[in-house]
């Protein structure tokens, strides 16, 4: 198809219910069935054997409704949020040249923030210093190196989690190859050419909200997240790798021996999961151009939805 590639983009925190509003639209005898096809935005649904930690949508899921973006790297390999923006670009162009409409659907904030805007111009990556900076992490550890961050570039410091390390790296990098911070490298205020887009903020209050993350994270271990760890341990995946980085797996390694007192791992996931909702529904300030739907508000999600395919039909 000629023109603009039309995305829908649906946003929102961890367990808010993006993929039963996205069966509820595009599944099987959805509104929209036959007519949409997810580009995953989660930053860690990308990895195999990840599945439970994840809630990644369940098989059946994904063959009644396809998606793009889930299930192409091993939890040892780096998938950085320029990676995303350009596998995504592939995933979208090729989605609506068969005639449906990429809907891109996560909570991986930044990732969508991307893509919607573009990539800063930041330095090109330098093997040599990036190793330089690797090295330092393996011998000082990732505190050290993020206390060093904090000093340089707090703005990027306060956004940036202490296990990961990729991130860090990069904003270290940056700032040594740049003398700036990786912070004051701004996105465009604009959409990036090529497209047009409709962005959805899914929401609830936030004592529901934490409540359904509780539930998540109890049905979570009843699933069998504990032994998805474990074999994910004995496949050779350790506390470095970047999938294991990820809430929900890497809580596992707080005890000795890792994977170990599952009980006592619990409540720091759900912890942990309350503090990322936190900040997606902070991060999503940075997004332009957004409507804010509450994610039970079927009628208003159809009808949005509708009018924003009609469009493009």
């Amino acid at each position: 198809m000629n023109g603009p590639v039309p995305v829908l983009v649906i946003f929102g925190p961890t367990a808010v219910g993006k993929t039963a509003v996205a069966g509820r639209l595009f599944g099987p005898g959805g509104l929209l069935a036959g007519k949409a096809e997810i580009v995953s935005a989660d930053s860690m649904q990308v990895y195999r054997g990840m599945d439970i930690g994840t809630a990644k949508p369940d098989p059946s899921f994904l063959t009644d409704l396809p998606h793009h973006l889930i299930d192409i790297k091993n939890p040892d390999e780096q998938f950085g949020v320029g990676e995303f923006v350009s596998a995504a670009d592939t995933a979208c162009a090729d989605c609506y040249s068969r005639g449906n409409f990429p809907v891109m659907l996560g909570g991986t904030g930044f990732y969508i923030r991307n893509f919607l805007l573009g990539m800063p111009e930041t330095p090109p990556s330098r093997p040599e210093v990036r190793e330089q900076i690797k090295a330092r992490m393996v011998e000082e550890g990732a505190a050290v190196l993020m206390d060093e961050l904090r000093a340089v570039d707090p703005a990027s410091a306060s956004r940036i989690h202490v296990h990961d390390e990729y991130r860090i790296i990069r904003a270290l990098e940056v700032h040594a190859l740049s003398g700036r911070p990786l912070s004051s490298f701004a996105l465009s205020g604009s959409f990036r050419s090529g497209y047009r887009f409709k962005t959805l903020v899914l929401h609830r209050e936030r004592e529901e909200l934490y409540a359904r993350i509780e539930q998540r994270v109890a049905a979570m271990f009843r699933d069998g997240l504990a032994g998805e760890f474990r074999s994910l341990l004995e496949q050779g995946y350790g506390k470095n790798d970047p999938g294991m980085q990820a809430i929900g797996y890497r809580e596992f390694f707080s005890f000795d021996p890792p994977g170990s007192r599952p009980d006592e791992v619990m409540p720091l996931v759900s912890h942990a999961t309350k503090r990322y909702a936190k900040r997606q529904e902070t991060f999503v300030n940075s997004i332009p151009g957004t409507t804010r739907i509450h994610a039970d508000d079927h009628d208003l999600l159809g009808t949005v939805c509708k009018e924003f395919f009609q469009q493009f039909s």
